[in-house]
């Protein structure tokens, strides 16, 4: 048995723990990760990369593989409802309605307005071998997969963590010290053995995916995230069908169903070929069954996202249901918040109080977006049967004529149509939620507050308004230099140096930036952006956005969140910024 000391011990190789090992070798930090399964996810699982994580793979040099498999919002930008995928009878195969989501259709021009990038969607399967690939290329043979945590200790001295870690091939067992320990296994090993607990309800209620490959071609109406069917006769064969690609469109060869098992055992593989037969009315459909998954929807939070040199990231820290997408997405954003602190403490940079920034700023993130997916989920649950006049009160035998009504071409079909389209309009909280997406902030953590309050967030989460506020996401807006186009957000490099943008008159903000990046050892880069500056502002939008005159400066952190901001010139611009940062490292703290 032998003994490896390290940085950073990652447990967990799935899309939070192999992006945090992206972004910790991008950052210049040594680490280790270790994943208990042989390879990565053989399921599509999670399917919707959001426009806030492709700026952020954009950012890690990632975004480029990403979209070249993946599907692009014209493929996937819509919502729909059917009665049925196909069938014979008069009420088969009927549009109930359709709306535009995530970032398709009507929506382009306010995402493109929000982002360098747009959403795309993904599975897993596809997605995390994207990730392994440029985790390994970047911190090779320190990414090991078949290798689990078997016991994981914290000294008493608070010092160092010490972690077993046995191969499954050679059942060998390597002992693991670590500065820090980023759990992102799922809740599996780390939370149990630090005694982490999870707060909420952890069984809202069970689902069934199936997961299979057949040739829909002439029946698929492409275009959209997620297809939801409403069966006219039957509500227990309603169900949602799902691309999986890897080509998508009509010709899709793989796809994914939520699926109705009532009396049916999940193991009996003809059993549930038949059933999927049956839900899209396909009886003689030629198809691969390839896994059937049963899993739990959870509503929980972690009561800590710290437990002294351990941190809890992604499904480790918060499980929620899967409406707006947002699981995967917040993991990998958890993990893109920690590491450039935990650069920033590892290099001396910053004192260890600044890791207590991460509970700070994610956790209200992470208890945010749980409830607004509970509410989204109980929205859909309830709601859109409502828009159909259907419900508990509708018994069985007169659900077709519900449906009759609902398509009749006379006055009374057009005004349940045009009732119905109001309310699905609601469902506008879970797939047109750009706000959710992108416009959260964070009010306490490594952020210096100015005394301002933040933009009012639209109730269904479907407006996003940009803003320089402290704890906010950088606004995009696009800049030119030597006839090169790129984002404001693109000042923000890989690596885990600060930013500060001025304008046209703050020609003492360049110095100031010296000056403090020398005092404090911190990377500062100044950038002017304007007229004479280092960057055009191409179409004015900066100026609009900065909320800072020509000689106020904007301070942004490696993760592309304002810091802090001076709405004007500083008669002591260097010691304003060296505060500044001193505070957002926590160098008051010691």
């Amino acid at each position: 048995m032998g003994t490896v000391e390290v940085p950073v011990l990652i447990v967990g190789g799935g899309g939070a723990g192999l992006s945090a090992s992206t972004f910790l070798s991008d950052h210049g930090v040594g680490h280790l990760l270790v994943e208990r399964r042989a390879d990565t996810s053989r399921l599509p699982k999670a399917h919707y990369v959001n426009q806030r994580t492709m700026e952020i793979f954009r950012q890690h040099g990632l975004a480029d593989d990403v979209l070249e498999l993946g599907a692009s919002p014209e493929q996937f930008g819509k919502v729909r409802w059917q009665t049925t995928l196909t069938g014979q009878g008069p009420l088969d195969g009927r549009l109930i309605h359709e709306m535009d989501g995530f970032g398709g259709g009507a929506l382009r021009e306010a995402y493109e307005a929000a982002g360098p990038v747009l959403p795309v969607k993904l599975p897993q399967l596809r997605l995390e071998p994207v990730l392994r690939r440029h985790a390994e290329q970047r911190n090779p043979g320190k990414v090991l997969f078949g290798h689990e945590l078997v016991s994981l200790t914290q000294d008493e001295g608070g010092e160092s963590v010490t972690a077993e870690i046995r191969s499954a091939e050679t059942g060998e067992t390597t002992t693991v010290v670590a500065r820090y320990v980023i759990a992102a296994d799922a809740g599996r090993t780390v939370g149990p053995a630090i005694g982490a607990r999870m707060e909420g309800m952890p069984a809202l209620f069970d689902a069934t995916t199936a997961y299979f490959s057949a040739d829909l071609s002439q029946w698929w109406n492409e275009g959209s995230l997620i297809t939801w069917f409403l069966n006219p006769m039957r509500p227990d064969l309603s169900s949602a069908l799902i691309e999986m690609g890897p080509t998508w469109g009509k010709n899709c060869e793989q796809w994914g169903i939520h699926l109705p098992l009532a009396g049916i055992d999940r193991d009996d593989e003809q059993a549930v070929v038949g059933r999927i037969r049956e839900v899209l009315g396909l009886p003689d459909l030629e198809l691969t069954l390839h896994e059937v998954t049963s899993w739990t929807v959870e509503a929980v939070l972690a009561e800590h996202y710290r437990h002294g040199r351990v941190f809890l990231a992604g499904d480790a820290a918060h499980r929620q249901p899967p409406a707006v997408g947002l699981g995967l997405n917040s993991g990998i954003q958890d993990v893109h918040n920690l590491a450039w602190k935990l650069a920033s403490v590892i290099s001396g940079g910053a004192d260890d109080s600044l890791l207590d920034a991460y509970e700070a700023e994610r956790r209200p993130v992470g208890q945010f977006n749980l409830g607004w997916a509970m509410s989204a989920s109980a929205n859909h649950l309830v709601v859109i049967d409502a828009a159909l006049g259907l419900g508990p009160h509708v018994p069985p035998e007169r659900r077709a004529g519900v449906f009759f009504g609902f398509f009749a071409p006379t006055p009374i079909g057009a005004a349940q149509r045009a009732r119905a389209a109001e309310i699905f309009a609601t469902h506008r909280g879970e797939c047109q939620a750009i706000d959710v997406e992108t416009g959260f902030s964070y009010e306490q953590g490594a952020v210096v507050p100015d005394g301002s309050r933040p933009p009012a967030r639209s109730p269904l989460g479907d407006t996003y308004r940009p803003t320089t506020r402290p704890g906010h996401l950088l606004p995009h807006a696009w800049i030119e230099r030597d006839g090169q186009r790129l984002s404001t957000h693109d000042l923000v490099g890989s690596g885990a140096g600060f930013v500060l943008i001025t304008g046209s008159e703050g020609a003492a903000w360049a110095e100031a930036a010296t000056l403090a990046a020398e005092k404090l050892s911190v990377p500062v880069t100044a950038v002017r952006i304007g007229e004479g500056g280092d960057y055009a502002d191409a179409d004015g939008t900066w100026e609009h956005l900065r909320e800072t005159g020509g000689a106020g400066a904007v301070l942004v952190r490696p993760d592309q969140h304002v810091a802090w901001r001076a709405t004007g010139a500083e008669a002591d611009a260097a010691g304003a910024l060296t505060e500044a940062l001193s505070l957002v490292l926590g160098h008051r703290a010691s």
